[in-house]
């Protein structure tokens, strides 16, 4: 029996809170698809103890919905330890991010928080120059302040705990580093009531299927690639776009004639004007290329060009075009929305923080617009948070969560089983993974 502040226990039927222990109420939570129960939370009036009434969830939007929120709002959290470490790992090839910059190592923060019932949980900071914090010192000396205020707050309940995160490092500066502090934080919360991270976010599924990103390769080494990758079960491929669109369709047919049944998601990364872009989806049907997904066609801030875009994209090829750098922000997406100016919405929690990219999922999913799911240049810890909220949602159309297959080594020990493109989620607590703590030092 551990001993919180204030405790969770799922069971088919019934949700305790106790002010004192933790104790695990036997019942079929192990069973993938079983229906979830809904959780209203009970008073009593000495305010010493909780009980909560479970009633029949009759949609996967209200399934999906109930279980974190409730937990934030019940769940005390004690922080005995926290602390931020360089996560520094080296890239299979150079990775194009954007236009102008290609990254050969991974110099990411990792964030180790500790409560006071010795439950421990893992984040990470996703550092891209011009995309998230500035560097690793910056990154840093912010998750330092972030954890030193974990470690000498008084306990209290984990939505105020998470609000005071989003003072210290707020807005798209900082978002990358709010997001590993929230996931070491709901990692560890996790791990103390004993649940997966993927049942906590609704527990839709168990499993995800993911996309595989290829290099900036040739023709001849695309096609080897895109034949391992066959094999191996990946049925949609990424191509991050270069300038070059003659170069870039040979690369494309070298990989269908490899993998004739390959979907394609095409990045842009925002590198085309309107006319541009046009043209590239005009040359990619004549050519015989028909992508399923067009992500990010212009620069960022052009967003009537954006809807011109996929307005063709849609009418004439009956393409989905994406935004990412375009939306930075809930307003950026209300406006994304607002003015239908494309069909599908790119999360990255390093871009929105989790809280943040839980406030926008349940936006998109209220106003009908698809949702894609893709990550920084990560490792397995920060990927395997993603990968969990993903599948626990199930309300992903396209799947981008492959950057551990890029990297040259792996810093993370257990956590999700990866079987070509399918990632498995285990019944072990949080997230399953932890990270090898000496690895940073």
């Amino acid at each position: 029996m551990a001993t919180v502040r204030s405790s969770f226990c799922l069971t088919n039927s019934s949700i305790f809170f106790t002010s004192s222990n933790l104790k695990w109420v036997p019942g079929n939570y192990l069973n993938t698809n079983q229906n979830i129960s809904r959780i209203r939370v009970i008073a009593s009036s000495s305010g010493s103890n909780l009980m909560t009434q479970s009633s029949s969830v009759s949609s996967t939007a209200e399934r999906t919905n109930f279980g974190f929120k409730n937990l934030t709002e019940t769940f005390w959290v004690d922080v005995q330890r926290a602390e931020g470490r360089p996560l520094n790992v080296q890239i299979n090839a150079p990775l194009s991010i954007g236009t102008a910059l290609s990254l050969e190592k991974v110099e990411n923060v990792a964030i180790r928080v500790e409560l006071s019932n010795g439950c421990v949980g893992w984040g990470e900071v996703a550092v891209v120059p011009s995309v998230t914090a500035k560097n690793q010192m910056v990154a840093l000396a912010m998750a330092k302040e972030a954890c030193e205020f974990l470690c000498c707050s008084s306990p209290r309940v984990l939505n105020l705990v998470l609000n005071e995160i989003g003072g210290i490092l707020p807005g798209t500066e900082f978002a990358s580093v709010r997001a590993g502090v929230e996931m070491a934080l709901i990692d560890a919360v996790a791990n103390s009531i004993g649940v997966p991270l993927w049942r906590l976010f609704g527990g839709v599924s168990n499993t995800l299927t993911t996309a595989i990103t290829l290099p900036s390769i040739c023709p001849a080494e695309a096609s080897e690639l895109a034949s391992k990758y066959c094999q191996l079960g990946f049925k949609t491929l990424k191509r991050k776009m270069e300038k070059n669109i003659n170069a870039e369709i040979k690369i494309l047919q070298a990989i269908q004639a490899a993998h004739p049944h390959c979907s394609f998601i095409i990045d842009a990364n925002g590198r085309y004007t309107v006319k541009e872009a046009i043209e590239v989806l005009q040359k990619l049907h004549d050519s015989g290329i028909r992508p399923t997904l067009l992500e990010q066609p212009i620069h960022r801030y052009e967003l009537t060009g954006l809807k011109e875009v996929s307005d063709f994209a849609r009418g004439k090829y009956g393409m989905s075009v994406s935004v990412d750098e375009s939306c930075e922000s809930l307003n950026d997406v209300q406006g994304v929305i607002k003015e239908s100016l494309a069909d599908v919405i790119n999360i990255k929690l390093a871009k929105f923080g989790v809280m943040g990219a839980l406030e926008i999922i349940e936006l998109a999913r209220n106003s009908g617009v698809n949702l894609m799911i893709s990550n920084a240049v990560e490792t397995r810890l920060a990927t395997g948070f993603a990968a969990h909220l993903a599948a626990g949602l199930g309300c992903f159309k396209f799947v981008s969560l492959d950057m551990p297959f890029l990297l040259s080594e792996d810093p993370v020990i257990c956590g999700y089983e990866a079987s070509g493109a399918i990632y498995k989620f285990l019944n072990a607590r949080g997230q399953g993974g932890f990270l090898k703590w000496d690895f940073t030092s």
